[in-house]
């Protein structure tokens, strides 16, 4: 029973000594900073003092317009002092200013340090806001600052599909990961990464099944695959993972926006295979006289499509294979016979 009491009187003083010790940064205008609502800050003394003194120089530059200098005195005062109260506020202030001043790169970082070192802070949904909303300048092509103040910066999309990647490690399970995943997408498929793009539309729809950009996910994996597609004569793997995606967004979203373009991606996809397998069919049939390979190749464009006019071509062909194999004369269908070849004539002189 004291044990007990003990343990239950120890966890009182630490909770108090914990409400006691959260401490926030207050700015006014006219009395500069000030640290409210606790009795730490992280620092104490003539150091705590230095530290205070430090912030409102800092400040005092940002609002007189001098960002230089209030970013050189913001930074010093995060590396200097990173356990007290003032460092994340002098990185979200260094944030801040970069972002007015469209240095992107150097704010999102800053923002990204305030979340791995102080994952705690109270601004943690703002910053990640910032955060994808950086990316998302960058991917639609935002220039940074001007170069000597004279060039415009370079576009950085290949950076914001970076950021993204942070962002989907940073905050898993909000609203900005499904979303980010879109983006990194997008990026890849901008900068001609189509795998790669392939893999982020993958991972949304295994990690994030219940979003509403799920619909969108599967739409685009079909179509991203469908882009793959060579044409007839060559491998239809591409062909084969757009059909499952145009299939499954069609199972799992009939009453989607998009449906009718589904429908139509799918028509297309099952025509391209249909007509795969007639010309590999045509090809054992008329340049191998592989009859039994033939018969495999036109049934199998018959599955693959069997409404379809190539469906009823390969039937055409089959009774074509059939009577072949027999020996008897192949029955002639008008467009499906083969132009027949000239005879050679030989000259004697």
């Amino acid at each position: 029973m004291r044990l007990t009491a003990l343990f239950t009187r120890c966890l009182s003083i630490l909770c108090l000594v914990t409400a006691t010790a959260r401490a926030d940064l207050i700015w006014s205008k006219g009395s500069g900073w000030r640290v409210e609502g606790g009795a730490l800050a992280g620092l104490s003394g003539a150091e705590g003092r230095t530290a205070l003194d430090k912030m409102n120089q800092a400040r005092s530059a940002e609002e007189d317009g001098a960002h230089r200098s209030a970013i050189r005195t913001y930074q010093a005062i995060a590396k200097k002092y990173p356990n007290s109260i003032y460092a994340p506020e002098a990185l979200y202030r260094a944030a801040r200013i970069r972002l007015g001043n469209k240095d992107y790169t150097k704010s999102f970082e800053n923002y990204q340090q305030i979340i791995a070192r102080y994952p705690n802070t109270g601004r943690f949904n703002e910053i990640i806001g910032e955060q994808y909303r950086i990316s998302s300048a960058l991917l639609d092509g935002a220039r940074g600052r001007m170069l000597w103040g004279l060039l415009p910066g370079f576009r950085q999309r290949d950076k914001a599909i970076e950021f993204f990647e942070n962002i989907l490690v940073n905050a898993p399970y909000s609203d900005y990961a499904p979303l980010s995943l879109m983006n990194i997408a997008r990026g890849h498929q901008r900068l001609g990464n189509i795998e790669n793009a392939i893999d982020a539309l993958d991972r949304m729809i295994n990690n994030y099944s219940q979003s509403l950009l799920a619909p969108d996910a599967y739409l685009k994996l079909a179509q991203t695959h469908a882009s793959l597609v060579d044409g007839p004569y060559y491998d239809q793997g591409a062909t084969k993972e757009s059909i499952t995606y145009f299939t499954d967004f069609m199972l799992l979203f009939p009453s989607d926006t998009n449906i009718a373009n589904a429908e139509k991606g799918l028509d297309g996809m099952k025509t391209m295979l249909a007509e795969s397998k007639v010309r590999m069919g045509d090809f054992y049939f008329y340049k191998r006289s592989n009859f039994k390979a033939a018969r495999v190749f036109y049934n199998e464009a018959i599955t693959a499509y069997p409404e379809s006019a190539i469906a009823q071509r390969a039937k055409i062909r089959l009774t074509e294979v059939e009577a072949k194999a027999s020996g008897q004369a192949a029955p002639v269908t008008p467009g499906t016979a083969e132009a027949p070849k000239p005879k050679k004539r030989f000259f004697f002189f």
